[in-house]
Formats: C-alpha cells, sequence, structure tokens
C-alpha cells in the first residue's frame, strides 16, 4: 500500500467515527493525470449521459442480500418451530450446531455490566469474531441484521414521500453514535444491566421473529416512523452501536468493494443508492486519490452501488484475489 492510500485509510477510519469527508490533500501522479484529463474533457457529460442511458439496472448482490438475510433469520424461526436444534437463540446469542456464536456488541455490554471477563463469551465471540473479520464487520448489518432490511424498505417509503415533497431528510451529526456507544458501554457499566440490549431493534426484531411479537414491537414501530417522517435511516447511521463495533471489527477484512477512477464518470448514482454515503466521497470528481481506493470500513457491503454503477467502476473484490462476479 502506497503512502497515500495509508494515509486516506486512515481518514477512511476516522470518517467511521463521524468525521466528515474531507478533500485529500495528495494524490498520486496517476490519479492526477486521470483527474486532469476529465477536467478538460467536454465530451466527459455526453459520455455520462450515454453510461446512464445504456446501463443495464440490475439488483444481483441486493437479491442476494436480501436471500441471505431472509434465511438466515429464517433459520432461527424454523430451528425453534421444529426443535430441530441447528440454529438456537437469537441474533444476540445463539448455538450453530453446537458452535456458541454471540454478538461482539452484546458480548460486551455484558462484560461490562458484569464488570469482569466471562471465558464462556470469549469462546462464543471468537467464533464471530473471526467471521466478521473475514467478510467485513458491517456485513452483518446490510447481510444479516432484520432491522436493517426494514429500514430499507421504510426508506424507499420516505424517498417516495420527499419526491412528492411531503418530507425532507433532517441529517445530524454522524459522530452522535460514537457517543451512543460510549453512552451505552457506560450505562451498563454503572448500573450492571445491559441497557442497549432492552432497546435494540436488531434483538427485538430477532426475538419477535422467533418466539412472537411483543410490547417492545412499539418501539421498533416508532423508529420506522421517526425514519418515514424525518430523518432516512437515522438509527443506522446516527445511535445504533453494533455498525460501530462491526466497523472496527472489518477495518482489516479482505471483502471490500473496490474504486476505479479511470471508467468513472462521476454521475452520482452509486452515492444516491448508497446506505452510508459517506463511504463514497471517493468517488466525487478530483476526490480519488490513486487510480483504485478501496471503500473504507464503515461501508456496509450491500453491494447497491455496484449494481448501479453504469460504467463498472465499483466492484466486489478480495484483496490480493480477483473480484466477485
Amino acid at each position: 500500500m502506497s503512502d497515500v492510500l495509508k494515509r486516506r485509510f486512515f481518514d477512511q477510519i476516522k470518517v467511521m467515527f463521524g468525521w466528515e469527508p474531507s478533500k485529500p490533500t495528495e494524490i498520486t501522479p496517476a490519479a492526477q493525470k486521470i483527474h486532469f484529463y476529465k477536467k478538460g474533457n467536454r465530451d466527459l457529460i455526453a459520455q455520462k449521459l450515454h453510461a446512464r442511458a445504456h446501463a443495464e439496472h440490475k439488483n444481483t448482490w441486493r437479491n442476494r442480500r436480501w436471500a441471505t438475510l431472509i434465511l438466515a433469520n429464517l433459520l432461527f424461526v424454523v430451528s425453534f418451530a421444529l426443535d430441530i436444534q441447528i440454529l438456537e437463540g437469537a441474533l444476540t446469542a445463539s448455538r450453530f450446531v453446537g458452535f456458541h456464536l454471540i454478538d461482539l456488541n452484546s458480548a460486551l455490554q455484558v462484560m461490562l455490566a458484569h464488570k469482569h471477563i466471562i471465558n464462556n463469551l470469549l469462546i462464543g465471540t471468537g467464533t464471530v469474531l473471526v467471521l466478521w473479520v473475514l467478510f467485513g464487520g458491517r456485513t452483518f448489518c446490510s447481510w444479516v441484521c432484520p432491522y436493517h432490511l426494514v429500514a430499507e424498505w421504510a426508506e424507499k417509503i420516505h424517498l417516495w414521500l420527499a419526491g412528492k415533497k411531503l418530507v425532507t431528510d433532517q441529517t445530524m451529526d454522524r459522530r452522535l453514535r460514537t457517543v451512543f456507544w460510549v453512552v451505552f458501554a457506560l450505562l451498563a457499566l454503572a448500573t450492571g444491566y445491559t441497557v442497549f440490549e432492552a432497546i435494540s431493534p436488531t434483538g427485538i426484531l430477532s426475538r419477535a421473529l422467533i418466539y412472537g411479537p411483543g410490547l417492545a414491537l412499539l418501539w421498533v414501530l416508532a423508529l420506522l416512523v421517526f425514519e418515514v417522517f424525518f430523518s432516512r435511516r437515522a438509527w443506522c447511521r446516527y445511535a445504533c452501536p453494533i455498525g460501530l463495533t462491526y466497523g472496527v471489527v472489518g477495518i482489516i477484512s479482505p471483502v471490500r468493494i473496490k474504486y476505479k477512477l479511470d471508467g468513472c464518470f462521476h454521475e452520482g448514482d452509486c452515492r444516491k443508492v448508497c446506505l452510508v454515503p459517506h463511504v463514497l466521497d471517493t468517488v466525487i470528481k478530483g476526490r480519488a486519490v490513486d487510480t483504485e481506493v478501496p471503500i473504507g470500513p464503515d461501508c456496509t457491503r450491500c453491494g447497491l452501488c455496484v449494481d448501479t454503477c453504469p460504467t463498472g467502476s465499483l466492484t466486489f473484490e478480495v484483496k490480493g484475489l480477483s473480484k466477485l462476479a
């Protein structure tokens, strides 16, 4: 990795903790050459419009992701309903054919509440840690978390209402998520109770699907109403500590989305569909620090940008290996 990409990498980590993306102060000569060419190329607008008009609009990665998320959660439901003990428990803590799986953020909350390291939790978190280091921490958010899916559908309603000028999107400071992470950790430490687990829509929805609905679903409904009428995807973007925890885990993940500068016409469609658009600041004209730039660790690997990009400038890849189809 070049020094320029290393600096960009650390900038991306700061963005994950809530800092706003900034213009790069240093760009490689190869990238500068492409930026200069595009700046003086009057045909770029025509090429952009042509690419949009002839783009093959597909939902390959979205469909794969939705299918994976639904099947993962249905496996909990079927295992409990039929008592076949394949996947027991819920997303917070489970056991898959005998292997303990414990959500990293939940394990941290429990150990802070009990004020000591619990060996059984370490065993369960070890498996999960390895899994999400390999696949990318925030992959959990878009490929497994049930709230993420319903919030994604709620976002479609929000965008439809916004198109009719019935609502506007109120943005907030993304550093709030880091603040909430600290607040929930301190609450667990001070009260001896896992406060976050009581209000986590991820856990509430997972348990409701498996064991049946309860009054806690009213809290989830309130969050969705807030996101539809006031601030799109507010919980995931500004509050949920799970996303931040898994983002940190995924910093060194080999699975990532990579951006290629040369073929991009900077039409911006990818940022419009991105669930966390701040991670795609590098696609803005003049922002790429190199000819190829991996997207930062706060990326959920949802694949919407890959499906939408008309020129194939955004692709999934495994670091050191080839891109994923």
